[in-house]
């Protein structure tokens, strides 16, 4: 485990995307509902070890959007977590989208699951560059939208699937770094 020497300055709420009700993409077998709820619990508990860590709903379930967007806007950082999903099967990379003062903090989450998934990093872009307008998630919560993978692409499947441990750890790093008043100290 490692150590931070860091004291704990902004609150922190992470949550996952979509729902039983509402599976979002569903490719390859899976559902970006499912996926997201199992890395956003992981990641809770990876975190719940280092920082203070508030989820929308007990592990395995999670809140309804509107839900989720009221507990977001508590927090001083909110994050919540999807698959992306493209009519071709070659659409690849990890992406983030939010309002432009968290795009420092996409950009280090992009390059961080890129590093750990060994997929292409597409970086921190606006809330229109999805597929919707507006999100509420991060026009009304205040929140960060990070989009993992590409449930569409069988190979960001697999490298998730392969590596999901690697890429908890390096998402958990990025956040601690970011919520707390100093750096990671590494172990020499």
């Amino acid at each position: 485990m490692r150590q931070y020497a860091a004291l704990q300055q902004k609150t922190l709420f992470v949550s996952a995307g979509h729902s039983e009700r509402d599976p979002g993409a569903v490719a390859h077998g899976h559902t970006e509902a499912a996926i997201v709820l199992e890395f956003r619990d992981l990641l809770a508990d990876y975190l719940a070890e280092r920082v203070i860590v508030d989820r929308d709903g007990a592990p395995g379930e999670n809140l309804p959007l509107r839900d989720a967007v009221g507990a977001a806007k508590g927090h001083d950082l909110a994050v919540e977590f999807h698959c992306n999903a493209a009519g071709s099967p070659d659409a690849t990379g990890v992406e983030t989208l939010s309002a432009g003062h968290h795009y420092p903090l996409g950009n280090a989450l992009c390059q961080a699951i890129a590093d750990a998934l060994g997929i292409a990093n597409r970086g921190a872009k606006g809330e229109a560059s999805g597929q919707h307008s507006r999100l509420a998630y991060i026009s009304q919560g205040g929140g960060l939208i990070v989009e993992l993978f590409f449930l569409t692409n069988k190979r960001d499947l697999a490298a998730y699937i392969a590596n999901r441990r690697r890429c908890i750890e390096a998402v958990g790093d990025v956040l601690v770094n970011e919520i707390c008043a100093a750096a990671l100290e590494r172990p020499a």
